[in-house]
Order: structure tokens, then sequence, then C-alpha cells
């Protein structure tokens, strides 16, 4: 009986639990250290963990590390705690209400926010006493009982054991309904930690309960607070389904937002008068309503939140609502205000919760590349719990946003002078696009300060366009001509002149040749020397010679014509934009790639039966009957098998031989009688005798002819004859496939190539394939320089920009010419800090990398040079004057612009234009300013509507004169751009404890 006593005591007073966990728990410690942790525990599956991002942390860690990335601080577990969670029990911590994604730009000004639940209650007091008691009713009326100090609210024990007896009657067979045991402490740990937010079985329970009972006694035997803090965690984030357009929604503040449509702010203010009448009794009387019917629809929030399950919903709160009447909870006079009204519920087909949010370019590239470094979508990337600190500059975007956006204003543009010949009219202002980008050089690497445009749309011009961006190509070009000459350089300069006149006296490309030439007959015979002649090396610019490139025969003009008949540098040609010796330029570049990368193609050439051509001409076969495969592939595919005939036949000259041909290589099966039915048919005009039709059914017959001779006779080309044939005969085939069973086809079509006599048709097609293995190399070596794309367009006009760029990829290749020809990673996120005051805290820091040299600080000197003449005296020379320092001087500067006209254009067989269709208009100009900062700025417009537009590159070079009052004040070397997120690296203890 004593021993029953002192249980009763317990189970009413909770006094010796309260001290021995209490004292357990006391010794359940973590602090946060410098380094990364060997002692830390990450949590599993629950809903709560995996939402915030905890449970994610080890792949998220491995990720970051594989990019670079180290930790810098993270927490240690005491050995009690490892041994506690080892044995299946949460992690006992203060739990937050709010997280979410965090972004602080470079001075550590917080500039996105993410908080979720969005709408909570900050502390306990600010609760309506109306809600708390509602909760209570519902849940636990005796969990905030002031008498009982050091109740256990993790365990009712009345609940328990009525649970507990339920249970049993179920075993053995009684007809008793499952009742629930959890408490508001246990529902808590259920649905932030357990595996899907579910108790499995038993075992789940006790662990539910027991993870309460250590988190309750974490702070003390007393336990007051702790019942108040479960209320407020209760209310902050009880998990209510998921709604359109809007996803998981968690606590009493967002449910009633988002479900009812209800400020939060309002209701909980409702609920706090104290006897209201009238109309605003009935206001007090519908967010009653409101609260209650949210409080039971956790129960099952799927079905009370649903069409299906909201009928059910009213009818259970309105009978709590006269229990609580009834039970002295609430006034009759409110209990009535609140049956005479009806819960309304959100309709989401024509009032979204949540209003789509405005685009902040640099914020969108930030959350962007930090979801794809972390492996994770936008939506749940807000909400985790992390703050990132970037190396935006958000005053600086700011103020370059609100320049662009303003670009728009026909008097701001005039302002501006971008109102002008080949600039703008003011009729035209508000249809162009500017996309901006500034970086910093910094030994850290190259950090995005700026990242923005004046659009309001997700895409980005800067990281996600291919554009045609005319001359800037030609930077692309004359980097890789002194990269080349460089290479040459390299490989003769330390050689003496008998071996020079040796290498020179055998077949040389131009380039290589000219090189040998300078190093036997100059003086001065530096790296910086040859550089130097190379850019004085001539060309003619003349628009009259006719190139074979791209697979034919092609005819270039320069911008202007003024220039036709010049023979300018290389140098002058950058600075003037010239695009002839470009052209020229390219075409020995291609030489020089296909001398070194398949030797010298003359002797190739001159031998007919050098055993390599054979090969060429294999490969050329392979990849001409792709070509043409393809397009017969696209005009096929999804059609059914009459369809495609019936296509197939329509553009087909209705003759009896060509349909002939057709009809038994397609049905080499069918009898004369079906023979002679579909000529009929075909045929009605044409009045075929049997025995022509019989003659027709034996002379085309299968195997009569080959492939090649069956698509001559017909008038198709083969392999389309014989695409049809094996779709007709494996419907369901794929585009790999076709290309895997073709192989033969494809070679049989071009043996023709083998057995001419005109020796002159293999050498031209021999010439394209070395042309695309010499392009190939071209694509290697810019690829090293930052070019995004995986192929070029094999063909002298990827001078011009017929290759397409990125804006972004051209401010990479500023860069490297800017850090002496140090290719330095490009930094957007300087640091990422986890989980920050929980146990998972970790930091993680961006660690400075070794800049790769991929062009000689020669060349890129070279280079550099050459770009500042361009503002001095070419393309970009309004420019000159517009940038100073602070005491007045110039700042130096330089760049290249380039201007994309791209239209589809059709042609008659004879090359007379036939009809020309503008798809956009750009104009770009790639700059550095002073010693570290460089950057893009592009105009665009996209569309038929480019066609009325005729600026140039006078255009986004005049915007960025306009933005130097912007920009110069962060350009010094200790402007307001010398960011730094020191600052908010925690000063941290060895031994701090949480």
């Amino acid at each position: 009986m004593a021993v029953l006593a002192a249980v009763a005591y317990e189970m009413q007073t909770s006094k010796i639990q309260a001290r021995k966990i209490s004292d357990y728990a006391a010794n359940l410690r973590y602090n946060l250290k410098a380094g990364p942790s060997d002692t830390i525990v990450y949590p599993a599956s629950g809903p709560y963990d995996q939402r915030l991002g905890y449970s994610k942390l080890p792949q998220l860690l491995a990720r970051l590390q594989a990019r670079g990335m180290a930790i810098q601080y993270q927490t240690r577990f005491s050995p009690d705690l490892v041994e506690y969670i080892s044995q299946g029990f949460f992690t006992p911590y203060r739990e937050k209400h709010q997280a979410g994604l965090n972004i602080m730009d470079c001075r550590g000004e917080s500039v996105y926010q993410s908080l979720y639940p969005r709408r909570v209650f900050t502390r306990f007091e600010a609760v309506s006493p109306l809600i708390i008691q509602s909760l209570l009713f519902v849940e636990n009326r005796k969990l905030l009982d002031t008498t009982k100090v050091y109740m256990n609210p993790s365990v009712d024990w009345v609940r328990f054991g009525r649970a507990i007896v339920h249970e049993g009657a179920q075993v053995i067979g009684l007809d008793y309904k499952r009742m629930g045991g959890s408490t508001l402490a246990t529902q808590i740990e259920k649905y932030r930690h357990s595996p899907g937010g579910i108790t499995a079985d038993h075992h789940g329970k006790l662990q539910q309960m027991i993870s309460a009972s250590v988190r309750i006694y974490q702070h003390g035997p007393e336990t007051l607070p702790a019942r108040q803090g479960l209320v407020l965690t209760y209310l902050n984030s009880v998990p209510l389904s998921a709604a359109p357009g809007y996803g998981e929604v968690h606590g009493l503040g967002d449910g009633l937002w988002v479900w009812l449509g209800a400020d939060f702010e309002q209701v909980n203010r409702l609920l706090h008068l104290p006897d209201p009448q009238g109309d605003t009794l009935l206001a007090q009387g519908l967010a009653l309503r409101q609260v209650i019917s949210l409080i039971i629809a956790q129960r099952r929030p799927y079905y009370f939140l649903g069409t299906d399950g909201r009928a059910e919903l009213s009818a259970r709160t309105e009978s709590y609502l006269r229990l609580m009447a009834n039970n002295g909870y609430i006034r009759a006079e409110l209990r009535d205000a609140a049956l005479s009204q009806e819960v309304t519920f959100r309709d989401f087909n024509k009032d979204a919760p949540e209003a789509p949010k405005e685009t902040d370019k640099g914020i969108l590239m930030v959350r962007t590349y930090l979801s794809e470094l972390l492996g994770t979508t936008l939506y749940d990337l807000d909400r985790m719990d992390v703050t990132a600190s970037t190396t935006l500059h958000q005053e600086l975007q700011e103020q370059v946003s609100a320049y662009l956006n303003q670009l728009s204003n026909p008097e701001f543009a005039r302002n501006s002078g971008i109102l002008g010949e080949r600039m703008l009219t003011s009729e035209q202002t508000r249809q162009v696009r500017y996309s901006f980008t500034l970086f910093q050089s910094t030994p850290q690497g190259n950090l995005v300060r700026v990242h923005t445009d004046n659009t309001d749309q997700p895409f980005d011009i800067n990281e996600g366009s291919k554009l045609e961006l005319g001359s800037t190509a030609k930077l692309r070009v004359f980097v890789h001509y002194l990269d080349v000459v460089a290479e040459i350089y390299k490989r003769y300069a330390n050689q003496p002149p008998k071996a020079l006149r040796q290498a020179l006296a055998e077949p040389q490309d131009n380039l290589s040749r000219w090189a040998l030439a300078y190093l036997l007959r100059a003086e001065e015979k530096s790296l910086p020397a040859i550089l130097r002649a190379a850019t004085e090396r001539r060309y003619a610019a003349s628009p009259r010679e006719v190139f074979f490139t791209g697979g034919g025969l092609h005819t270039f003009h320069n911008f202007r014509g003024e220039g036709n008949r010049s023979n300018p540098t290389v140098r002058e040609a950058l600075l003037k934009s010239i695009n002839l010796p470009f052209i020229r330029l390219m075409r020995d570049l291609v030489r020089y790639s296909t001398y070194h990368t398949t030797g010298s193609p003359v002797a190739l050439l001159r031998n007919d039966h050098d055993p390599r051509r054979r090969e060429y001409l294999t490969r050329f076969a392979d990849r001409e009957g792709k070509k043409f495969l393809l397009r017969f592939w696209r005009k096929y595919k999804d059609r059914l098998e009459e369809e495609r005939i019936n296509l197939f036949l329509s553009g087909l000259r209705q003759h009896s031989v060509r349909l002939a041909a057709v009809h038994r290589y397609l049905y080499p099966e069918t009898d004369s009688v079906s023979f002679s039915k579909f000529l009929r048919q075909r045929l009605p005009q044409e009045k075929l005798m049997h025995k022509r039709i019989m003659e027709l059914y034996h002379r085309y017959g299968p195997y009569a002819y080959n492939l090649p001779d069956q698509g001559y006779i017909a008038g198709v080309h083969p392999l389309e004859l014989w695409l049809l044939d094996y779709l007709r005969r494996h419907p369901h085939a794929g585009w790999t496939e076709v290309v895997e069973a073709s192989q033969h086809q494809r070679q049989e079509v071009y043996a023709w190539l083998f057995r001419t006599r005109f020796k002159q048709a293999r050498d031209s097609r021999i010439r394209i394939i070395l042309e695309l293995d010499a392009f190939e190399d071209i694509q290697q070596r810019w690829k090293r320089l930052g070019y995004p794309f995986e192929h070029l367009v094999p063909s002298y006009a990827t001078a011009l920009g017929s290759s397409g760029d990125r804006p972004a990829a051209l401010a990479e290749l500023m860069g490297i010419i800017l850090n002496k020809g140090v290719h330095k990673e490009k930094v957007r996120i300087e640091k990422l800090h986890f989980a920050a005051n929980t146990p998972y805290e970790t930091i993680v820091k961006s660690s400075p990398v070794a800049g790769e040299q991929v062009i000689a600080p020669e060349v890129a000197a070279a280079v550099l040079e050459a770009l500042s003449g361009v503002v001095e005296t070419g393309t970009a020379r309004r420019l000159q004057g517009g940038f100073t320092k602070a005491d007045g001087s110039a700042l130096a500067m330089g760049g290249k612009t380039g201007t994309g006209d791209n239209r589809l254009i059709t042609v008659s067989a004879s090359g007379y234009r036939l009809t020309s269709r503008v798809v956009n208009r750009t104009a770009t100009f790639v700059f550095f300013l002073g010693n570290s900062h460089f950057g893009t700025l592009t105009t665009f417009v996209p569309g038929r509507e480019a066609a009325d537009f005729s600026f140039t590159s006078s255009l986004p070079v005049q915007v960025l004169r306009g933005m130097a009052p912007i920009l110069e004040p962060y350009l010094e070397p200790d402007g307001e751009t010398q960011c730094t997120t020191e600052a908010n690296v925690p000063q941290v203890q060895a031994g701090l404890n949480y």
C-alpha cells in the first residue's frame, strides 16, 4: 500500500521524476567550436528536421566541400547527449518557431528573408486567453494548472490509462473504439520528429513520451514556463495540410490566413476584447469559430480542410462551442454569436493566398545558385534554416536597377544621352531590356557585386541566354590568336637559327610561318615583342573574296563600307570592329588547328591514295547521313503508318515508275493484285495496262536495285525511303535506335564518293571534315577561356558571333584578361550559416582557390592594352573621360563592343534573298573599370519588334557612361565596395554551452 501511495503521489505531483530527469537533462549539452565536428549526431527523418534541412546536413555539407567550401565552425555533442540520441530519442533543445532562408549582402545587411511559418505568436503573453482556453478545452484542460509546479505534461495518466484499457479491449475482441493517449507535448514530438510525422507503433509512442519529458525538464524541475511554451509551440507549428499555391501550412496564424482568408493579428485582437457588443461581438464570435475549427481540423487536416470534410468540421465546431459555454469557458452571448455564422473557406482559384514576389535579379541569381549548390528546389530552399552571406552589394544593386528602370522614361533617356542616331527614339525606350553585371577581382576570386536587369521576368539574360552578340566574338578570336602566337613562340623561341630555317622549309600554316620568320629576323625576340608584332600584322578588309567554310561557299561584308579597300592591322581591326580581317584571321587559326591536330592537309589533299582519305570520307558520309536522317525523323515521328505514307506520297511526283519503285521497296511482300490496286488509285487519269503493271511489278521487285538506286529511281533521298521502311517494321523506334540501325545504309548512300572519278568532290568533303576537327580544337581552347557552349558553328562566321555567346561568359573572359591570364572562380556565396543556435549549427565558408593560369600574363597584358584602345580611339570612344578617380584623374578602362542583328533568312538556290525574319537585336559592351572591376552591359530587344530598331553598341556604351556617378564611389580601392562578412562570424569560445 505504501508503494501504491507513492505511485499515486508521483502521478499527481511528478516531483521525483522532475528532479531525476532535470538532473539527467543537464548533462545533455553541446557547444560550438572551430573546425568540423566528430561528435555531432544529425536527426533522422522527422518532418520538422527535413523541412529546416537538419536531417539533410550530411549530404549538403558533402556537396559544399566538394565545391571547395570548408567547415569553419560546428557543434560538438557531450558524451551523454550522444548516448541519449543513440537510444533513439530526439535531441532536446529550444526549437525555433520560425526559420527560413536569410540572404545577407556583402555588408552584412539582410536583403531577403523567407520566414516560415510567416505568422506566429512571438510570446505566450501575446496569445489571446480565449485562444488558449479553446486549445486546452479541446486538448488538455489541466495543462496550465499553477498548483502542479512539477507536472510532467508529456503524460496524462488518466487519458493514458483509458487508451491502454481501450487497446486491451480491442486485443481480446471487445467492440471498443481505439482512443489516443497523446498530449500536446507528445503530439509536438510526433509531428516534428517521428518518421512521417506519425506514431508507427508502441515503441514510437514511448520514444515520443521520453523525448518530450526530457525536453520539458531540461531547464529545471519546475515546468510552468515549459508548459506555457508547449502551448505557444503548438499554436505556431500545428500541421494543417497543404494548400494550392502555397504549400505546407503550419501554425494557427498561417492556417487562418491561408485556409480562411482571416487576418491573424485581427483575429487575435478581437479575441482579446473583454466584453464586445453588437457587430464587434459577431466579429469576435466568427473569430472564435475560425480558431476552434482549425484546432479541431488538426486531427485529420487533409479531410477536414478539404471539401469532403467541411460539413463534419462545422458540426464538430458547433458541438464544442456549446460544450465550452456549458462548462463556463465562454459566455452564452459569444456562443450564440459564433453559432450564428459559418466559416468561409478561401477560393484558391480566385484568390491566391500569396501574391507573386517582385523579381530582384540579384537575389534570384543567389537563390537559383544556392538551390543548384545544395541540390534542392527554390520552395524547399526558402524553408531551410540557413543564412547565406553573399558578395552582392545591395545598395549598389538597387541604385543600378533604378537607373536601368528609369531609362524607359523618354525624358530620362534624353538626359542620359541614349536618344539619337544608332541608338533610340523616344518611342522606343520602353521596349529595350538592359542587363548589367559588375565583378570585383580579389584574392578570394571574382566577386559578384551587381547582377540586375530592368525586366520583371525570372529569365536571366546574363546567364541563361544564348545570343549572337556580334563583334564581341572578335575579342575571343583576338585572345585566341595571341595565345596561339605565344604557343608557337614557346615551341621555337630557344631553338638556334638553323633549326628555325629547317622548320620554315617544311609545310607550315600561315601563323607558324610568320612566327618562324619573325624569330629569324627580329632583333628583339621576347614574348611581349612578338605579341606586339602580331597585333601589327595586316589583313585585307576586302569583301570580294569567296570563302569555302561551313560546308559551302560564303561571302562576308564589313559593317561600314569605307574600310573595304584598307589593309588594317589586327589591332586596328579590333578597335574599329572591321569584319573581313577577322574572317581571314579565323581562317588562319582554323588552318593552324588543322596542322597541329591532323598534320599537313596539303599532302592529304594532293595524294588521292592516302589511306587517311577513306577515313575522312567515311566520317563525312556518317555525319551528312545523320543530318538528312534527322530531318526525315522530325518529319515522320509521332505519326501513324498511314499518315507517314500519305505525307511521303503527297510530296512525290506522281509517276508510275516512281510509285512502283516506292511501293515495291516498302511492301516487298505484296502480291501483284494489291500492287495494281495501289497504282490505279494513285494514278486514276493514267490508263495502265495489265502488262505494264506486271512489268513494273517484276522490274522493281525486292533486291532488283540497291538503296541508292532505288532512291534515285523514286526521285527521293534514299535515307527517307529507308526510314519509312524501318518505321513501318519498328513503329516505336526512337532516334537512337534509328541511328544505330542506319549505320550501314548511311555509308551505302554515299558510296559514290569513293568511286567517282572527280577527285575534287572528295577533296571538298575532306575539307569539311578537317574544318570540323579544327573547330572542335578551337572550341576546347575557347572553353578554357570561359566559352559556355559545347559546340561552335564550324564556319569563319564564328569570328563575327554566329556561334553565340553569353554576357556572363564574356565577363569571365574579361576577368581572365584583367587577372593577368589567371582564371579565378566566380564567387556568389562567401558563407553559409546552417541551423544557428541549434545542436546542428554549422558554418561553412568559401575557401580561396588558387586560380588557373590559362593564358600567359604577357598575352593578357597585350589584350588589355588593345582593349584600352577601344575606349581611346575605337568603337567605345564615347566612354572616354566618362569615369574619373576621386582625385580627378581618369580611370583606366577598356572593353569590346558587339552588335547582333539576328535574322532568319531564306535564300533561293541561286543565292537571292527571299525572306528575312527578325529574331532579336542585341548590343553588348564587355568592359573593365580600374584595376579590379569588370563586367558586361547588354541591351536586348526580342521578337519581331526588333526590326524597328537600329541601335548599335553605342547604346550600351552610353548607358554605362550614364552610370558613372553611381559606380565611381564604389570603384576606388578604399571605396564602398570593400565589403566584409567577417563581422557576421560568431565570436566562438571553446566550451560555450547551449
